[in-house]
């Protein structure tokens, strides 16, 4: 097995299965040909040609744009093309998060192909000068990667929060670690990926921490999403993620850039060149 298989998979993607999605000549997601056609059925603000599915929004300014997505959003519940909506909404921009053209439902994110933007935090002690990291499981009743191991907190970041509002958030829902832990958190940098999927395209930005903890902290969960929480060696954390797939796919990218970033994975390491590229 291999660390670099991981960073392929989140990196699956064949660009002539989707349409660019423009709106106001911006680039600003990518649609599978299939939902491509859907839309264009469902609503005439849809048009499309052999290069790009554009969006003719009904008016041009943020408000209005938000409720034609929301409208948008309902009607393809209705239709039965989109299974569920989260009720979370998300910025959508061709660059900074802080400069959206409009919100979508996190639902809809992937099927349009829009960057969407995470944070995921490592969580660890050091016991006799060895690190042990704090691993999630995931509720069996997620439904996504149900019963999956995780990074001790994770989640999305939506449009309103700040990104240290948000961090508190999650880290207190996920593992019950208070506001003046959690501020603790060293950010760390980003990983990037862009996984094509049964839906459509994820090209995701996860903005990764680093949080050491009291060697008596014990997480909990508050919001139900971990079933139960694991306190391992560094050394049985890397071989889960080197040798088997028990951990949610792109969770095992943040693991990766903590362990080179530790220096458990250096430049003698085989994989070290790929690894380092393909976090990015």
């Amino acid at each position: 097995m291999s660390y670099s298989r991981h960073i392929r998979k989140c990196n699956q993607y064949q660009a002539e299965n989707f349409h660019p999605f423009i709106v106001d000549g911006l680039k600003l997601g990518e649609v599978k040909h299939g939902f491509a056609d859907q839309l264009a059925e469902i609503s005439d603000s849809f048009q499309q040609d052999e290069d790009a599915l554009y969006w003719n929004s009904p008016a041009d300014d943020f408000i209005s744009r938000n409720r034609a997505m929301a409208e948008l959003a309902e009607t393809l519940l209705t239709a039965g093309l989109l299974p569920y909506r989260h009720d979370e909404l998300y910025p959508v921009t061709s660059g900074q998060r802080d400069q959206p053209l409009f919100l979508m439902d996190r639902a809809l994110v992937p099927y349009f192909g829009v960057r969407a933007f995470g944070q995921h935090m490592n969580g660890y002690i050091r016991r006799n000068g060895e690190i042990h990291m704090w691993i999630a499981r995931r509720s069996a009743q997620k439904r996504h990667a149900a019963g999956k191991l995780d990074n001790m907190v994770a989640g999305g970041l939506p449009w309103g929060l700040k990104l240290e509002e948000n961090l508190a958030k999650e880290c207190w829902e996920e593992a019950g670690i208070p506001a003046e832990l959690a501020a603790q958190a060293k950010a760390t940098g980003h990983i990037t990926y862009r996984c094509e999927t049964e839906r459509g395209l994820k090209p995701d930005t996860m903005y990764c921490y680093d949080l050491e903890l009291p060697d008596d902290f014990i997480p909990h969960c508050t919001d139900g999403e971990v079933d139960a929480f694991h306190l391992w060696p560094l050394e049985r954390v890397a071989q889960q993620v080197h040798d088997s797939d028990e951990v949610k796919l792109n969770c095992n990218l943040v693991i990766i850039d903590f362990l080179i970033r530790h220096g458990y994975i250096n430049e003698e390491h085989l994989e070290y060149p790929a690894l380092v590229a393909g976090l990015r």
